[in-house]
């Protein structure tokens, strides 16, 4: 991974260290758009799908079609990858760089208060962005992806169903600053709005 470098978003000594968390139900764009901001503003960028599968002795993109909570989606390892993310993140942050991003469905409430946790520990703060977009995307995604030989995430449309059902959604004062994208546009312009919100939501947290 490279060392930050300072972007759009980020000036120098004008806020502490950043963690942003990319986070919705599978084929949301959330991965897009972070592996993007990440590389863009030269950052970390942690996957749950990626850190999973190597925590399971697997490559990336061996593909894993596992029913819901079974084999590598087991409760047991889920658990472990979230933590595993915030063990890398909290690495970064104690190694002094500026900013990390975080990847992955954070369906859970817990799993994204883990990260809170270790950013208030690191005398970072955080910001959520909830990445959305709506169920005639979310199949072409997911039919583009069963085709997609290099794909990463096993996400397909029994998960998005199971998802719908149990992911538990931001609610107004958790933790965490959050941002709500609508990813159904076309990339340049989802990513222009991310940079625009983002710059304008730092601005505001350096101000206060």
């Amino acid at each position: 991974m490279q060392r930050p470098e300072t972007g759009p978003a980020m000036q120098p000594g004008s806020l502490p260290p950043l963690v942003v968390v990319f986070f919705g139900m599978t084929a949301s764009g959330k991965s897009t758009l972070a592996r993007a901001y990440a590389q863009s503003h030269g950052l970390s960028w942690y996957n749950t799908d990626r850190e999973r599968k190597i925590l399971a002795g697997l490559e990336p993109t061996d593909r894993c079609p596992e029913d819901v909570g079974q084999g590598i989606y087991s409760p047991g390892l889920s658990r472990q990858t979230y933590t595993t993310l915030v063990e890398k993140a909290r690495l970064d942050l104690a190694a002094g760089q500026a900013a990390v991003v975080l990847d992955g469905s954070y369906g859970l409430r817990r799993d994204r208060q883990e990260v809170v946790d270790m950013a208030g520990q690191q005398g970072a703060r955080v910001v959520f962005i909830y990445c959305r977009c709506g169920e005639v995307e979310v199949k072409r995604r997911l039919e583009l992806r069963a085709a997609e030989q290099q794909a990463v995430s096993d996400g397909r449309w029994e998960i998005y169903q199971h998802q719908l059902a149990v992911f538990e959604r931001p609610a107004a004062g958790e933790d965490g600053c959050h941002l709500t994208l609508d990813t159904d546009k076309e990339l340049a312009r989802v990513e222009a709005e991310l940079e625009a919100r983002l710059a304008s939501l730092l601005a505001d947290l350096s101000a206060g």
